[in-house]
């Protein structure tokens, strides 16, 4: 095996959302050599950075992992592409753009479970260090940080519509998701700098890649971490062909993603001893919680034709338009190709039960079968709702000790009777919402899932299954606890517990899935580990 040059004090594992946020921080001192080491490519292609760009990028090996879900029961047994970024900034580069912090209760939660420096007072600092907000500093957003956000630069007026509609069923209008109570409604606001695409690498990693004490070697394949005398001191990774092994004298940090992440720990040796014997892994340490506690948002796309009012589905098939899109863009930076996939959220609750918000709607001015399908030909718009806070949990399995065969992926989604509940009261608000008088002149008609599916919670729940689709938000699958806990995989300073000098940020740690989309939560919980890792150096 060949030694690769050096040794370094920190390997970062994984360049995507976390991964570029840790490398910025960590090589700010010059003291420290930082290597990162991620399996995609540099974000050298014109789709990474026009916004409209996820239609080509997901669903592309170039720039996804290209993972599959199991069949699942809960969704009547189909099995759902499941899109990961593959490239520096990783998710950030291909996802919706959506900056979404979720809800202050959510982290309050995690500071309940006994994870101190993790409530909503403690990890707001953190989202503010990160941003370089549109509105400016004040109480609850930051700038000259790297993480920009941005109104979106376009408007429809059937969106505008809808979120009347939201109105008058006692939805208020919102000018902020981002203060820690996100009920409401508004236009998201985007991850984007004048009309381009802000990934985390844009954002974190390029501007610092002139530091001579920074490191990054792309197009290497992680196969295992090396653990000698019960510490991870250095990384064997896959390179033109060869098996490179890199060591750290100080720390191996793990920033692959909560599908990347548990899958290199399983490689590793270190998992549920009984999943690794059955791929014929040999066990070095037995942590039951690796690649269990899988929570994702399923989100359900019903789709509503319309009529007397533009959409997305006439651009595309009009060639004027669709030239003028071009235009507009390469003029203004504005138009069509700066959309994000959603434009307008709501967050409400299913029933009066809820304490909180725990439905979240995508909103789209266009409709088509599925990511990679061309639009409909019909005029329609697309209402995704999603429960944000699901109690099912999935896992992430090896098959065998390939660095290059995918894991097995299975979310469990609609396996509990209250996720099935909550899916069925979602859809009867959905239609509810469309009924609304501010809608009228569009004549909304359900084409999914139809309006032959009665209002009975077994016949709704049974078509969620049918028509609903992952949103692209796994999380959980190494998650932050107390020693005490046997599913836990890290502490409160996300150090493995069951591995020294190894720690874990990305999403995988979160115990409990945020309430709305994940990136932005992800960005913070790597600001919060370079912290804790540059304090705990200096201690």
């Amino acid at each position: 095996m060949k030694r690769f040059e050096g040794d370094y004090d920190y390997i970062i594992v994984g360049a995507g959302t976390a991964g570029c946020i840790l490398a910025n921080r960590l090589s700010a001192d010059p003291r420290n050599r930082v290597l990162l080491l991620e399996a995609g490519g540099r974000d050298n292609w014109i789709w990474f950075h026009i916004p409209v760009g996820y239609l080509f990028a997901i669903g592309n090996p170039r720039s996804d992992w290209m993972y599959r879900t199991e069949p699942e029961p809960g969704l009547n047994g189909r099995s759902l592409a499941y899109p990961r970024g593959k490239v520096i900034g990783g998710s950030s580069a291909i996802n919706a753009m959506i900056a979404m912090r979720g809800q202050a209760a959510d982290y309050d939660h995690w500071r309940q479970l006994g994870l101190p420096g993790w409530g909503w007072d403690d990890v707001l600092p953190a989202f503010k260090r990160l941003e370089d907000h549109f509105l400016g500093e004040g109480p609850f957003h930051g700038t000259g940080g790297g993480w920009r956000v941005e109104a979106p630069r376009l408007s429809w007026a059937i969106l505008d519509a809808v979120r009347e509609a939201a109105g008058q069923m006692g939805i208020p209008t919102i000018p902020d998701f981002n203060t820690g109570d996100n009920e409401g409604a508004s236009y998201f606001h985007v991850n984007q700098k004048l009309g381009r695409r802000w990934s985390s690498a844009r954002g974190f990693l390029k501007p610092v890649l002139h530091r001579p004490n920074l490191r990054l070697e792309t197009g290497v394949l992680a196969d295992r971490l090396v653990i000698e005398q019960g510490r991870a001191v250095g990384v064997v990774f896959h390179k033109d062909g060869q098996a490179v092994e890199a060591r750290t004298k100080g720390e191996v940090v793990l920033s692959a993603g909560a599908i990347g992440t548990p899958h290199l720990l399983h490689r590793s040796g270190v998992g549920p001893a009984d999943w690794l014997q059955a791929a014929g892994i040999p066990v070095v340490q037995d942590v039951s919680g690796i690649g269990r506690n899988l929570q994702d948002h399923l989100q359900i796309r019903t789709i509503y034709k319309v009529t007397g009012g533009a959409t997305m589905n006439a651009h595309y098939y009009n060639l004027l338009r669709r030239g003028w899109m071009g235009v507009d863009y390469a003029l203004r930076r504005r138009g069509p190709l700066t959309m994000a996939p959603s434009q307008l959220g709501l967050f409400t609750r299913s029933s009066p039960d809820h304490e909180r918000a725990n439905i979240q709607f995508h909103v789209q001015p266009l409709s088509l079968d599925k990511f990679g399908d061309p639009l409909h030909r019909f005029p329609a718009i697309t209402v995704s709702v999603c429960n944000l806070r699901p109690t099912a949990r999935g896992t992430v399995r090896p098959r065998d000790a390939q660095a290059t065969s995918a894991p097995s992926i299975a979310p469990h989604y609609l396996s509990t009777p209250e996720d099935r509940r909550v899916a069925a009261d979602s859809l009867r608000v959905t239609r509810q919402l469309m009924k609304q008088s501010a809608l009228a002149r569009y004549h909304p008609d359900e084409y999914l899932p139809g309006p032959a599916i009665g209002d009975d919670e077994d016949s709704l729940a049974r078509a969620a299954g049918d028509i609903g689709t992952t949103i692209f938000h796994p999380v959980g699958t190494a998650k932050m606890g107390l020693e005490s806990d046997p599913m836990a995989v890290v502490d409160d300073r996300l150090r493995a517990f069951a591995v020294g000098t190894l720690r874990i940020a990305d999403a995988s740690v979160m115990p409990t899935i945020t309430s709305g989309n994940t990136n932005t939560p992800t960005a913070m919980i790597a600001e919060q580990a370079a912290a804790r890792i540059l304090a705990d150096a200096r201690a």
